[in-house]
């Protein structure tokens, strides 16, 4: 690594992953089962573990003012409302790709969605979950993506933020030495990779946990880029925040009204989102000289 200090990045990365992995393992080894509440507390807490690892390098170890070196800034520009706003235009646009793959139909009935809910859910609540949507006044996807849009600027963006005060606050700033895309792409593997626990246990491929590690590092390492972009525009790690837990919320565009394929294929983390997000990085690497 050219002026970036290794050490230091190695062992954030080594402690972040050690933590949360052995969170992962001991949660299984006491019989944890992924479809409880207490798997939720886990993931909450496992996104939390960047931040926290962040805190103690910069405050106890290195002695560094955060605010100074992360851009802690509740200042709020336009950059702040397009990291709001792209994710949905993500979900949307990884939508029509998918819509545009051999086997992949419109299913506005969301049969296929709920049938991809068939590996997280019990058969009671498959048949609850029917029910609730065949009874809605207001078609699903609009409502997930009004939802999405207020919790990805409020209580997603502030779980989100345990990551990205790692990912895009610490990692991007100590590995700026290597310029805008190298640092991107080196963030994006170790990003992606800390998922692997989670991929495993049927995190977004649930149909194929192994391959899911390698389909969560490649979304990862071209969506990272887009994300870096938008928190140095931003001038604030909170940018990232917002856009990663708009992100997580708005997701399930993606996949709501498409049938056939598989969670390889369809949804934002499969070959449809790749496709979008490849084309946005494009986009993003000849519009921009700066970077």
């Amino acid at each position: 690594m050219n002026s970036v200090n290794r050490k230091k990045v190695i062992l954030f990365v080594v402690l972040t992953y050690l933590i949360d992995w052995s969170m992962v393992v001991i949660f299984m080894l006491r019989g944890g089962k992924w479809n409880s509440s207490s798997a939720l507390m886990l993931s909450l807490f496992y996104m939390l573990v960047p931040m926290l690892v962040t805190i103690v390098f910069q405050k106890y170890i290195y002695k560094e003012n955060m605010k100074e070196q992360y851009g802690l800034s509740f200042k709020v520009n336009k950059w702040f409302l397009a990291a709001w706003l792209l994710p949905a235009l993500l979900a949307f646009a990884a939508l029509g790709v998918a819509l545009l793959l051999p086997g992949v139909h419109f299913s506005p009935d969301m049969s296929g969605m709920i049938e991809r809910f068939s590996h997280y859910l019990t058969p009671e609540q498959m048949q609850q979950l029917r029910h609730k949507m065949a009874t809605m006044t207001i078609h699903p996807l609009w409502l997930t993506l009004f939802q999405g849009l207020f919790a990805g600027a409020t209580i997603n963006a502030v779980v989100a933020f345990g990551e990205e005060l790692g990912w895009r606050g610490f990692l991007q700033k100590e590995l700026g030495g290597l310029g805008f895309w190298r640092s991107s792409f080196l963030i994006g593997i170790i990003w992606g990779l800390w998922h692997a626990p989670l991929v495993l246990h049927g995190l977004n491929y649930p149909q194929h946990p192994v391959a899911g590690i390698y389909m969560m590092t490649i979304w990862a390492v071209l969506l990272s880029p887009i994300i870096a972009y938008i928190r140095l525009r931003a001038k604030s790690v909170l940018a990232a925040a917002v856009m990663h837990g708009t992100l997580n919320a708005t997701y399930g565009i993606s996949i709501m009204v498409v049938s056939g394929g598989s969670d390889l294929t369809v949804g934002l983390t499969g070959l449809a989102g790749f496709i979008v997000l490849i084309v946005a990085n494009l986009i993003l690497y000849y519009s921009v000289s700066e970077y």
